[in-house]
Parts: C-alpha cells; sequence; structure tokens
C-alpha cells in the first residue's frame, strides 16, 4: 500500500525545520515526502547571509545535514519550482513539467524583496540582499565599483550596508523614514545608533524620498531625492522591506489578506483543509512575521498537528538582538511605549554610545518591552523578566542603570526563571529543557547543543544557556570548577598571577607552590606557555624542555607522518629574490613539499626530525628566521601592497605590517595570534578577519581587534579610529598583554572579548582610558618581550648539547635507515609472539644503549634495540622503554611525547592523537584495543641496558 504524499513548497529555514520536525516524529516514514527547492542550492542559513563575505561557505551556511534526505527517505527537487497548483485535482505542474499528486500541501513559499517602481530600478547594477546569488553578484559588481548605496534603513538594510562597507566602498544608507530602524527603534535609539554609525565612515541620509535612478554618461548612478537633492553612486542594494510570495496560492484561488498573504489559522491551516503555509508567506490574524523564530514556532505547531498533538499557533514574540555594523542593538516587546497607562526609563552615556529604555505597566510592577542600543548585555535577562511576567524591583531604573563597581547585579537571575521560561526561541527551548538535559548527563555547552538545540539558531540565547546550565549544575551539587587539570586547582589566569607575584620561573618552583603529582599533557604545556610570557626563557633549557609539546620542543610542526614542516618568518609577506632562491634550494635539497600560506610565507613539509638543524642552517645563512608557525604565538602580519604600488592605497601598509611583526614576534600567548594591514578600505589584507587588524585612512589607521577565520569565524570589531602609528602601537601593546593576563587556556582573542564582562567597551576603558591603572604595566611587559626576543633556532643551532635532542635514534648509525624501517613496517603482518621470537635479536640478554644523560631527564627519546625503534624515558628516578610509535598506528614518534601522572599512575602522552599510554606496560587509557610492547630497563654505572625481549613477551611465554 502506497503513502500518502506531503508536498512541500520551497526549501529555506523554515521549510527545512518543518522537514526536521517530521523526521523527529517519524512522520517521515507515514507519508512519501517531496520537496520543491527553487534555489540550487538546499536550504542555508538566511540570518548569517552577510558572513558570506568574511569567507564563509555554502557548505559553513548549509542547515542540511549529510544525507539527511538519502537517510530519510525525503525526495528533495532543488533548482525545481513549481508553477501551478490544482485544488481539484490535488496535483500541482513544476518547471520541468512533470506533475504530483499530493493528499496534503504546505506552502513555505517565504517573501520576496519589495523594490519600488521607481524609474531606473531595473538598472543592472541594482541588486537586492536576499540570496547567495544575489550576494555573487553583489560582490562581482563590488569589484568594479567605488561608491554603493542601501536604500533602506531597517534591520537588513544596515545589514547590506556592512557588506558593502566590508566589500571596500564608499558606503550611503538612504531612508524614507525621519530615523533608522522605525519599526524597532525610538527616537533616543536611533538618534545613537546613527551616531555610531555615521563614527563608521557609512553616511546615513534619513527623510529620503527617492524619486529616479539615473544612468550618467560615466556609467555611474544618480539618486534623485524629492527634495531635490542627489546622490551620485556605482551600485544599488533595495532593502525597503518584503513581500509574501502568495502569487501560487492567489492563482488556486486560497484566501489572502487585503495586503497579501495567505490567511492561516491556529492549526497553520489555509482555507483549504488540505493545504497548510509557514514562515514569511503565511497570514496569521492579519500579521506576517518577518523573523524566523516565529517561522519555526509554526513549523513545529504544523508538524504537531500532522501527527495528531494538540499543537497550535498562537502568535509570537517579535523581539530581536542584533549587531549591526558591528553596534549592538536590541528591541523587544511594547519599544514605543504605545500601552495606555505605560511609563518609560531612559538611561543614555553619550560618550560611550550607550542607549538604554525600558518600558513598564503604570504599576510599575512588570517589564513591557525596551530598547538598548550599544550595549545589548542584559537582554536575555530582560526578555525573560517580560516573556514571564516577573515582578520588577521598587526602582525599576536599577535595571538600565549601571551598577556601582562591586555590587551585584539588581535583576533577577537564572534562579527566578520558571521552567517554562523559553531560552531559546529559535528552537523553542526551555530552561526546563535545559536542566533536564543537564540532568541527563549534558555538562557543557557542547552537549547542551546537541541535546536539546538551544543556542544553535541565531546564537543570542548562548549566554543565558550557559546561565542556566550552570545552575542547574551548581543545584545538582556538581561544582562548576574552572582547575584547569588535577594537578593545578587554578585558573590559567591565576596561573598567571600566581607565577608574576611569586616571581616562579620554573616547572618545579610552580609545582611544588602551587600544584600536586607530576602534570599532564594540559598543565605542562600551559606552565611551559606562561613562563615564557613571563619571562620569554629559551624554550629547550634543559628545566624547560619537558615540558614543550613536541612542536615546540622541535620548533617544527608535526605532520601525521611523523614528519615535521618549516615556516621561515617573512614578515609582511616581503621576500627578496635571493630569499625565494634560497627557500627553492632548500626545498629541493631536502625533496619537501611547498606550499604558500593563506599568511603570505611558504610551508615546507615533509622534513625529517633528523633533518630540521641543517635545513635551518640553510635558512639562517640566507637571513631567515624562525616562524613560530609551531607555537601559540604571533603567526604572521599579513599585507597588502599599499601606498608603494597600489593606486588606491592611502598608507604604507607593507612597512607597517613588517614592524608590527618584528615588535610582536617574541610574544607566547593563549592561543596563537594573527594580523594583517590593509593600505585603504578596499581590505585586500583581510584585516576585520585577525585578531588585530589595520586599516589605513587618508588620517591614520583604523584598529579592529578580536577577529578570527578559524573553526568559527567572527569579524573584529572596530576598536579606535584614525590613529597614527604610535597610538595603534601602544594600544595593540595593552591589548596583547592584558590578553596574555586574562584570557583562558587556547581561548581565541574573539571568545576572550566576548567573555570580557562589557565586551568591546570595556576592553575599551581598560585599554584606552586605563580605567584599571595598569596601561603603563602593560606596556612595560610588553617592551620586556621585545627587547628579549632570540630566534629560537639561532639558539639551538649554537648549542651542541640541544642539537643532539634532534635524532630520532640515539644509538643510531643513520637516520635514514631508521625511517626506511618505519617506512616498510606498514607493509608487515600484525607483530605476534612467535613472530617477534623468531626476530633478529641481540644475541645477549641485555643490550647497552647510551649514556643515561643522554635521555633528557623527564622526557624521552628514540633508540635502537636491533631492528626495534623503541622509546626511552626518564619519569624521576625511574626508566622505561616502549615501542616508539603512536598507539594505533605506525609513526614512530611515541619518543616525542610529554610525560605525566593520570591519579599518580606515570603516562606518556601521544604527541600525534594525545592518547595516554601507561609507561609500566604499555597500555593506552584511551583505547584498550591499544597496547605498545615494553622491555625491561636497568641502569649501570651510568649507561641505560635494556632486555632483548618485551616484558609483553616473556609473561606470554611464562
Amino acid at each position: 500500500m502506497s503513502k500518502p504524499v506531503l508536498a512541500v513548497v520551497g526549501h529555506g529555514m523554515v521549510s527545512h525545520h518543518f522537514l526536521e520536525q517530521l523526521v523527529a516524529r517519524a512522520l517521515h516514514q507515514r507519508y512519501h515526502i517531496v520537496v520543491y527547492g527553487e534555489e540550487r542550492l538546499p536550504a542555508y542559513d538566511r540570518v548569517h547571509l552577510s558572513s558570506w563575505f568574511d569567507g564563509k561557505s555554502a557548505a559553513d551556511l548549509s542547515l542540511v545535514g549529510e544525507d539527511f534526505f538519502a537517510a530519510h527517505g525525503i525526495e528533495l527537487r532543488s533548482d525545481c519550482r513549481v508553477v501551478a497548483i490544482d485544488r481539484q485535482q490535488r496535483s500541482l505542474r513544476d518547471s520541468r513539467g512533470d506533475e504530483l499528486a499530493w493528499d496534503r500541501l504546505v506552502l513555505a513559499t517565504g517573501s520576496r524583496p519589495f523594490v519600488p517602481p521607481i524609474p531606473g530600478h531595473d538598472d543592472p547594477r541594482c541588486f537586492v540582499y536576499r540570496t547567495l546569488d544575489d550576494l555573487d553578484a553583489i560582490a562581482a559588481c563590488a569589484r568594479r565599483s567605488r561608491r554603493g548605496v542601501v536604500i533602506g534603513g531597517g534591520l537588513l538594510g544596515l545589514e547590506a550596508a556592512n557588506a558593502l562597507r566590508q566589500l571596500g566602498l564608499e558606503t550611503h544608507v538612504v531612508e524614507f523614514a525621519p530615523r533608522l530602524m522605525a519599526v524597532q527603534l525610538d527616537e533616543g535609539g536611533a538618534q545613537m545608533l546613527r551616531r555610531k554609525i555615521d563614527a563608521l565612515g557609512v553616511q546615513v541620509h534619513t527623510a529620503k524620498q527617492t524619486e529616479t535612478l539615473v544612468r550618467e554618461a560615466d556609467d555611474s548612478l544618480t539618486l534623485r531625492f524629492a527634495d531635490g537633492e542627489t546622490l551620485n553612486v556605482d551600485m544599488v542594494l533595495f532593502s525597503v522591506g518584503i513581500r509574501p510570495r502568495d502569487e501560487l496560492a492567489r492563482a488556486a484561488g486560497l484566501t489572502l489578506g487585503p495586503r497579501g498573504g495567505i490567511a492561516i489559522n491556529d492549526l497553520c491551516q489555509t482555507s483549504d483543509e488540505a493545504v497548510f503555509a509557514i514562515g514569511e508567506c503565511a497570514l496569521w490574524n492579519g500579521q506576517i512575521f518577518g523573523l524566523v523564530a516565529p517561522g519555526y514556532q509554526m513549523a513545529r505547531a504544523l508538524a504537531g498537528h500532522l501527527a495528531g498533538e494538540a499543537s497550535l499557533f498562537t502568535g509570537a514574540d517579535m523581539s530581536t538582538r542584533l549587531k549591526l555594523l558591528g553596534v549592538e542593538v536590541a528591541s523587544f516587546g511594547d519599544a514605543h511605549g504605545r500601552t495606555p497607562g505605560s511609563q518609560s526609563y531612559y538611561w543614555t552615556d553619550e560618550p560611550k554610545g550607550i542607549y538604554k529604555k525600558i518600558v513598564v505597566c503604570g504599576e510599575g510592577k512588570t517589564l513591557l518591552g525596551g530598547v538598548l542600543v550599544g550595549d545589548s548585555a542584559d537582554y536575555s535577562t530582560l526578555l525573560q523578566m517580560m516573556l514571564n511576567q516577573m515582578a520588577l524591583p521598587a526602582a525599576p531604573e536599577s535595571l538600565i542603570l549601571p551598577a556601582p563597581t562591586g555590587t551585584p547585579s539588581r535583576a533577577p537571575g537564572v534562579a527566578a526563571l520558571p521552567d517554562s521560561a523559553q531560552v531559546c526561541s529559535c528552537h523553542s527551548v526551555s530552561k526546563g529543557d535545559i536542566c533536564a538535559a543537564v540532568q541527563a548527563g549534558c555538562g557543557d555547552m557542547a552537549a547542551i547543543k546537541q541535546c536539546t538545540r538551544a543556542a544553535t539558531g541565531c546564537g543570542g540565547c548562548s549566554a543565558l544557556v550557559k546561565q542556566v546550565m550552570e545552575h542547574q549544575l551548581a543545584t545538582l551539587g556538581v561544582e562548576v570548577k574552572k582547575d584547569i587539570c588535577e594537578h593545578f586547582a587554578w585558573s590559567r589566569q591565576e596561573l598567571y598571577h600566581l607565577m608574576r607575584v611569586g616571581e616562579l620561573k620554573s616547572w618545579e618552583a610552580l609545582l611544588a607552590a602551587h600544584g600536586r603529582g607530576h602534570g599532564c599533557e594540559v598543565c605542562k604545556p600551559l606552565a611551559a606557555s606562561l613562563l615564557a610570557s613571563c619571562w620569554n626563557d629559551y624554550l629547550l633549557k634543559p628545566a624547560h624542555l619537558p615540558l614543550q609539546e613536541t612542536n615546540d620542543r622541535y620548533f617544527a610542526n608535526i605532520q601525521k607522518d611523523g614528519s615535521y614542516s618549516v615556516v621561515p618568518r617573512v614578515p609582511g609577506g616581503e621576500i627578496t629574490p635571493q630569499g625565494l632562491i634560497a627557500i627553492g634550494e632548500v626545498a629541493a635539497r631536502y625533496d619537501l613539499y611547498t606550499k604558500i600560506t593563506g599568511g603570505q610565507r611558504i610551508d615546507l613539509f615533509g622534513a625529517r626530525l633528523d633533518q630540521l638543524p641543517a635545513i635551518w642552517e640553510a635558512l639562517l645563512a640566507a637571513g631567515f628566521e624562525t616562524g613560530h608557525a609551531y607555537g601559540k604565538s604571533l603567526r604572521t602580519v599579513k599585507s597588502c601592497v599599499g601606498s608603494s604600488w597600489c593606486r588606491y592605497g592611502v598608507q604604507d601598509s607593507t612597512a607597517f605590517a613588517i614592524a608590527l611583526e618584528h615588535r610582536y614576534k617574541g610574544l607566547r600567548a593563549p592561543h596563537k595570534i594573527k594580523m594583517a594591514v590593509s593600505g585603504c578600505a578596499r581590505e585586500c589584507a583581510e584585516a576585520q578577519s585577525k585578531d588585530i587588524g589595520a586599516i589605513a585612512t587618508e588620517k591614520g589607521w583604523n584598529l579592529y581587534v578580536c577577529g578570527n577565520g578559524g573553526m568559527k569565524p567572527r569579524h573584529a570589531d572596530l576598536f579606535a579610529s584614525d590613529l597614527d602609528d604610535a597610538t595603534l602601537i601602544r594600544y595593540v601593546d595593552r591589548i596583547l598583554m592584558f590578553y596574555v593576563r586574562t584570557a583562558d587556556r587556547l581561548q581565541r582573542t574573539s571568545v576572550w572579548m566576548d567573555n570580557l564582562d562589557g565586551g568591546l567597551d570595556y576592553l575599551r576603558q581598560v585599554v584606552i582610558e586605563d580605567s584599571l591603572g595598569i596601561a603603563a604595566t602593560l606596556e612595560a611587559e610588553m617592551q620586556r618581550v621585545v627587547e628579549s626576543y632570540q630566534c629560537e633556532w639561532q639558539t639551538t643551532l649554537a648549542d651542541p648539547s640541544r642539537r643532539a635532542l634532534f635524532t630520532p635514534a640515539v644509538n643510531g648509525e643513520g637516520a635514514d635507515e631508521a625511517l626506511r624501517y618505519d617506512r616498510v613496517r606498514d607493509q608487515r603482518q600484525p607483530a605476534t609472539p612467535a613472530r617477534i621470537a623468531l626476530r633478529e635479536l641481540p644475541a645477549e640478554p641485555w643490550s647497552a644503549l647510551c649514556d643515561l644523560t643522554a635521555v633528557p631527564p623527564q622526557a624521552g627519546i628514540g633508540a635502537r634495540l636491533g631492528s626495534e625503534r623503541i622509546a626511552l624515558f626518564r619519569f624521576g628516578d625511574d626508566l622505561y622503554a616502549l615501542e616508539d610509535r603512536e598507539p594505533g598506528s605506525e609513526v614512530s614518534v611515541l619518543s616525542r611525547g610529554i610525560l605525566g601522572d593520570v591519579a599518580g599512575e606515570p603516562v606518556v602522552i601521544s604527541p600525534l592523537y594525545k592518547q595516554r599510554v601507561r609507561l609500566r606496560d604499555g597500555q593506552s587509557l584511551d583505547n584498550p584495543q591499544h597496547q605498545l610492547r615494553c622491555w625491561p630497563v636497568k641502569l649501570e654505572a651510568g649507561r641505560i641496558w635494556v632486555a632483548s625481549r618485551p616484558l609483553n613477551l616473556m609473561a606470554q611465554a611464562s
């Protein structure tokens, strides 16, 4: 018996959420579901559409999980438009000429941008801001343009303006209303927003009615306004509202609203009981919802109805929280105070660009709405107070006035929220849902997101979700700690200050004063980083060497085959022909794979451990120095050619980038740092996606901070404008040292700033206004780093004892032979006791391998035992010998791992995949199937002796 057909017309965000809700209720097993998508791509995230200009790909924005349609038997017909619906025959016809008979039909056709029918609106340089294809066309036109204008100053209009600005265009915004975002903001909020946008160089024109668009002889476009003024530009973006896509419904005879939109009831049912509508095409109680969250609520209500649940759509909250052109903006509830008898409270801080307003009922007992511009940190709390009608404090204005330093917040905490409070509106996740997930074992944000999907939509609820999670953990008696590991009951920031105040300059001193045990793969590299940040010692001092991960121990990046990559520093991307030749000769001599990196350097892959010193001898002789590509430190300062060559450049970006790279190249930090300098607003160096970015202006430099292009890309924020060289460097000194002092372990600058109480504004207070009184100290600390810089390879090659560490086998005659052995081992069968016994082993039962002094204290080194590659380790007074390979692979690298302990048990942490391996028997603590062979070891007269047969084999033989 065939299943009834459920046809879904449209495959956008709301449509795909509907499909996910059907699958969650197993309705894909009850219906044969056919989905029509008009675009060539499956559903993608339109909320974060602007991130396309930050480098995100279609795959990054896609909402469709891998094999979603095949796994659930849903048929997707992409790039296929439905052209007609026959309600009597219960059929539809698509643009390919195919027909489909349906039993139930869902219209999720969305909306289209409205383009006012002014003369000239159809010029090929006029665009809308709706799809990825639109964005591709905008970017192509921007490459041959200098000035752009957005007609429309609402939410999407300001998003579009930011896109033009990112593309390097002189940007204008034209708004018909007397203020920006007239629907969401009151007069005070709109004025503050305009002031902040003006400061960014975006020119705003309000109360302007565009009458015509005229194409000039030079191919530019002139906007003529009703007041007689004009504006000359090269391209135009229209963003003046949306219109519901209801043409199919109209032709099919469904009931529409007077101004369009498919009329639906609380079941999302149209005037035909077999036809439904959801999203921006649907009209409920005379209202079109232009946000994604109400569309998601419709999708859930309809899926519930089809599953037989008592599920209704009863309207949606239209509150919004956004970052427009880098400015925080939030609006919720009755933001304009239109409720009879309501009262409003205002607070404005003009120097900081902050405007806050709340609207309360006449009795002053409940919150009705509000506006926040410049600082939206209180949005989640205020929204929950409004939605849950929570009692206000005796002085409601205290909710928006700044609290005196050291006093607790006057807003109720998450404990006061009822379990029914909706924390995530995108996915309808309540406080109770999050608490239940915590009770079921979810103890961090990643688990909460996976379990509940909270904070995976627009992301605006992330902070509140985290607060609820931590409150529930505390309620269950689970202490929310920031201990870095079992060996240190401190956070990274606390350890940094303990090290500074106590002038602790070694691992032993730090462990004795504030730790326990022997350390691990977490605290040892962290201590190494802190020691380098505080005192900038040479990393391979005998006291520091055991703390270093393989990359920092050998000053190169380990690759999956156990070889290393070499990246010499190329400051600002500037290199001489002789330098290029030298790199090429090294690559040819050692047969290295070469690649140009995204940071304007050359990466040489495939170097063996023993080759690294010789390679660096050649590079140092050619004038290069270490590029720190292996460290949590400054990687690169990318630059364009600036005013030296480019006709648009207004500052010498290359020279300034070189100066910045040389200044900060010795800084060790919680995470890697990347910088860029662009010589003009066209932004060829992509400075706005870096931790520190500088963009040239006619008056100096605009400084951008805390962006990154990693796994979670974040656009940098404008920190200060029109700075001279000295001021910018002074600010960067302070920012980076404050980051080093206060960031968590392995925390990028973007996350660090987001987690600062007060965010960007607080960082400005600390750095520019010196609110903590530490600016001079931060500058002095940075100056000490600059003055104590050393090229780690230069220091290493000058010390024979350090150079001797770069050997795969401490007692080997030739590294080439050892490496060939590693490579052919992949062809062997897995070793069995019988095969081991037949191998060629030393004739004597014990073999002397090397002097004790050849093995670094608290570390390991490779050695050879007949044809075997083994790893020798010194752990305190004890010696151990294990197979020198990464568990689960045949790569000989275990000797390069970090030694530590797990609950007192001595272990080595493998360098490639961080598996913890017991030293006494070779057993992996992370994978029971992985056990390495181990050998008895003894020390006689200062020489290390290793037994001929592994302990594992002896045990089996007995």
